[in-house]
């Protein structure tokens, strides 16, 4: 193979993808697809009638290519994963890879019985800091890993006129405070390569801005997670906080690394700290910092997400192309990275109790999850429908819906 034939289902985060397509030798961009017709002739007038375009899924699964990115909406990656894949289709998923635990198993199934690469595009693993972290840790000079926080707060309401159009019953307004996990969560699996074993959740409040964007769950979740080597996770990230911040910090035998912090303007998570023992109880301060991705090429860096974007691009190729080193986040880490924050909200609902999350690597424990349809999307859910927020959907007037839709409309 000389080219991967690449078609993407989702316009507006799938523009990435299409930059990696026009820019790089190992790739062909030949399909594009979405419900979004404006959006999907934009897209044409930018790249010409080279590319085939479609508005029905049914008909763009038909098109001669190797492989699939699903940019489409965040809960519904897995029935479209799981056709493409079916169709003999390697696929990239976005975040998140799947909604409810009968859609992993089934995910999980697929991939284990048609042998398709699934990857899973979780770009904040690739982030210069959290990756240089890896590095560190999977070299040993770290140590054994103790404790880890990740943080994603993300203040959206300045752009969720564009990300949901007004739309009443749109994805972000359904999902539960701990749903949108792995930016804060992922990075920290990655790098360590550990598996959740149990997971505590906490919500913050629902409050007036979430209100006037009319998102029906608490801003915030947490989660605490103990893994299976007995370390701890704190995992934080919201839609509806007052400031952004991504961050990430690992404790070790050896010592700490962390990346630094968004408001700090050294680089955010471009930039590293350390402070690493040579053995263990040598207890000496050994403070550096400096900016591993400094030395990618600018095309790299010019990527977006601080460049991971690039990186997830190419090992999903690479990988594709044979290279069974290429550093792609299967399935089974994936749902490493999402399941905590799934469970956390269960724990929520239940009182704050621990939950144990399952292994789906094993396949007796998938049993017992086959038909659990449990989440916040009454399309999916049926009779276990979840609210949004533990202590009941707010009421939203529809107006503020039609505000909302207003501003995407007009661009305001």
């Amino acid at each position: 193979m000389s080219k991967v034939k690449i078609g993407i289902f989702g316009v507006r985060r799938g523009s990435s993808v299409v930059k990696y397509c026009r820019t790089q030798p190992d790739v062909q961009l030949v399909a594009i697809c979405d419900k979004w017709e404006q959006g999907l002739m934009d897209k044409k007038k930018e790249l010409g009638e080279d590319i085939a375009y479609y508005t029905s899924f049914d008909d763009f699964i038909k098109h001669d290519m190797d492989a699939v990115v699903l940019a489409n909406y965040a809960n519904e990656h897995a029935p479209y994963a799981i056709r493409c894949m079916e169709r003999g289709l390697h696929v990239l998923s976005e975040v998140l890879p799947c909604q409810t635990m009968a859609e992993a198993v089934q995910l999980v199934e697929t991939v284990e019985k048609t042998g398709k690469v699934y990857a899973y595009a979780e770009n904040y693993c690739f982030m210069a800091a959290p990756y240089e972290m890896r590095k560190l840790y999977r070299s040993g000079k770290l140590g054994e890993f103790e404790y880890g926080e990740g943080e994603y707060m993300h203040n959206c309401e300045s752009i969720w006129p564009i990300i949901t159009r007004g739309e009443k019953h749109h994805w972000r307004n359904n999902i539960y405070a701990t749903f949108y996990c792995t930016h804060s969560i992922g990075p920290l699996i990655h790098i360590t390569g550990l598996r959740p074993v149990s997971v505590t959740g906490f919500e913050l409040p629902f409050n007036a801005r979430m209100e006037r964007m009319g998102a029906k769950s608490g801003n915030t979740g947490m989660e605490i997670i103990t893994m299976e080597n007995g370390g701890i996770i704190k995992s934080l990230h919201g839609l509806g906080p007052s400031k952004n911040s991504i961050w990430f910090c690992i404790y070790g035998t050896l010592g700490r690394a962390e990346s630094s912090r968004e408001d700090a303007q050294y680089g955010g998570h471009g930039r590293i700290f350390t402070n690493l023992d040579r053995y263990e109880g040598e207890c000496f301060n050994r403070p550096a910092t400096y900016c591993p991705g400094a030395d990618e090429p600018s095309i790299v860096q010019k990527w977006g997400h601080g460049g991971s974007d690039y990186h997830v691009m190419h090992n999903f190729v690479d990988r594709i192309l044979g290279n069974t080193d290429a550093d792609t986040i299967d399935i089974y880490e994936a749902l490493d990275m999402f399941l905590p924050g799934m469970f956390a909200y269960r724990s929520v609902l239940a009182g704050g109790i621990p939950m144990d999350i399952p292994n789906l690597r094993i396949a007796s424990e998938r049993d017992k999850w086959r038909n659990d349809t449990w989440c916040t999307d009454p399309a999916v859910a049926k009779e276990q429908l979840v609210p949004s927020y533990s202590k009941g959907n707010p009421d939203i007037p529809d107006e503020t819906y039609q505000r909302i839709y207003e501003e995407w409309i007009n661009g305001v």
